[in-house]
Parts: structure tokens; C-alpha cells; sequence
């Protein structure tokens, strides 16, 4: 099925966590067992056979079986696993507080994972509900907004903004903007180019921007770059050789409660509630 999504095996490896030929020889050892060719092999890109869109269409329905299992053995547990990410310590805090008083005694485990591998456990029924910044959008999960967060202007504290209160994204046109990739971090990169755009100004681009705390690095070793990011997970860096500037007018990117489609309504919006923004 992954081989099948991306097309790609090296793009499937990764997220899977295994190594391509791995990848490769299972592939191949399943077309011998079925005795049909599935995938159509080219230097760029794999295709589905006919056989392979018929394969895919049958192995969806057995996993989703095999999660419906799983969900029943879960249905009594008193477990809840929340896949999540760096930066949001506060709200999860302020989330699971909100959730013991609709039930006490439950028992907590957290995964922090990238988000690929947060959606792919939720789909394998390893994970009750994440939490993702950005639109997402992926088959037999529902996103619900939940928060926003402001990004800042991240700059070197030897930049010659590092002392501003609060400044707008004009200012730093002339400064080389370290963009993370789509790939990457797509909520970020879609809540800078959005923002970029209604301010329009197109600020030089530098190399695309690695994790955060390789991007507040190298932004704090070069006064003449910058980088937008939430300011919460700027704080989680507790950098001293970086300043976190807020943006006038204010930029924001959305934060989503994830679940599985099979998850009832109101569950759903309970979960939502729990990890709305704190009212002040």
C-alpha cells in the first residue's frame, strides 16, 4: 500500500522506516506468491498493474478490517495514545487536563513522531488522535482545527532587527528567508508563502530550512537571514543566540485535532474541545 501511495520505493522506504531493498524484496516476494506482477518498474517512478489496482483495492479492505479488530480491543481499554510534536507542551498539559475531568482514571502514553509517521500509526489503529499543525488532509482521517498559533520572525541576535518589540514582514524583505521545504513541513511553508504574499514582498531565499533546531542554529550563526515559526517551538530551543520577533499584522498557522474516520462525532469534538486555545 505504501509502495502504491508514493510511487516511489525510496519515498516508501522512508516512511516505513526501512531500507529500500527491504522494501524491494517484499514487494517481489508478494508478486511471487500471487503469481502476477503488481508494480511497473521505471528509474523515476513505479506504476500498478491492473492486478496491482486490484491487489490495492483488497489489501485496503483487509487493514481496514484488521483496524476495526483492533479498535473493538481497544474500545474498553483505559489507554489513550496522542500522537504529537515538539512546542506544544502547554496545550497538551492544558488537554489532558480537559480530558480527565470527562474521564479520571485513564492512562496516558504519547508518541512524539513526524507527522507522516503520526497519520500512518492512527491508521493502524497504534494511535487514539494526534495533533498536527496545518491543513491535513489523508484517506480514512478526519482533521479538525482546533488552535492557532502565531509565527515569529526568527533572526540572529546580531541582526540588525534583533532588538524590535514587534516588526512587519517588509522589513526583513532584504534579509534571506530560510523557507522550510513543502516536503518537509508543509504547514509552515503554506502559512510563510501565504503571508509573504499578502504582504507582498518576495524576500531572497536561502538553502529551504531543516528541523527547527537545525534552522535556530543556523539562523543564530548568520545576521543576515531569518526564518518564520511558531514561537513555541522557538522557546522549546531556548536558544540565546536567536530573537523571536512578533509579526505586525500577526501571522498564524492552524493546529488540528486528527482522528480516524470511524471515530463517533462526539468523541471527536470532545477531543476538540480539550485541545482548544486557553480562553484568557
Amino acid at each position: 500500500m505504501t509502495v502504491a501511495e508514493e510511487r516511489h520505493f525510496g519515498r516508501a522506504a522512508e516512511r516505513l522506516h526501512i531500507a529500500q531493498p527491504t522494501v524491494s524484496q517484499q514487494i517481489a516476494r508478494l508478486e511471487r506468491e500471487l503469481g502476477t506482477r503488481l508494480l511497473q518498474r521505471s528509474p523515476r517512478r513505479v506504476s500498478l498493474t491492473d492486478a496491482g489496482r486490484r491487489v490495492l483495492d483488497a489489501a485496503r479492505d483487509a487493514i481496514a478490517a484488521a483496524d476495526r479488530v483492533a479498535a473493538a480491543a481497544h474500545a474498553a481499554s483505559d489507554t489513550v495514545r496522542i500522537g504529537t510534536a515538539a512546542g506544544l507542551t502547554g496545550r497538551l498539559e492544558r488537554g489532558i487536563d480537559a480530558l480527565r475531568v470527562l474521564h479520571p482514571t485513564f492512562e496516558l502514553v504519547l508518541a512524539d513522531l513526524p507527522l507522516a509517521a503520526r497519520l500512518d500509526a492512527l491508521r493502524r489503529g497504534d494511535l487514539d488522535l494526534a495533533l498536527a499543525r496545518g491543513t491535513v488532509s489523508a484517506p480514512g482521517l478526519r482533521a479538525l482545527p482546533a488552535w492557532s498559533e502565531p509565527l515569529h520572525a526568527v533572526v540572529s541576535a546580531r541582526h540588525p532587527a534583533a532588538q524590535r518589540d514587534v516588526i512587519t514582514l517588509g522589513e526583513l524583505a532584504g534579509s534571506v528567508l530560510r523557507l522550510p521545504s513543502r516536503g518537509s513541513h508543509p504547514a509552515l511553508h503554506e502559512a510563510a508563502t501565504a503571508a509573504l504574499g499578502l504582504a507582498g514582498i518576495r524576500p531572497p531565499l536561502g538553502r529551504p530550512a531543516g528541523s527547527v533546531q537545525d534552522t535556530v542554529v543556523e539562523v543564530g550563526s548568520d545576521a543576515r537571514s531569518w526564518a518564520l515559526l511558531p514561537a513555541d517551538l522557538v522557546e522549546v530551543t531556548r536558544s540565546t543566540r536567536v530573537r523571536s520577533i512578533p509579526l505586525d499584522p500577526p501571522v498564524w498557522v492552524t493546529g488540528c485535532v486528527v482522528t480516524t474516520d470511524d471515530v463517533p462525532p462526539g468523541c471527536v469534538q470532545k477531543a476538540v474541545a480539550a485541545f482548544r486555545d486557553a480562553v484568557a
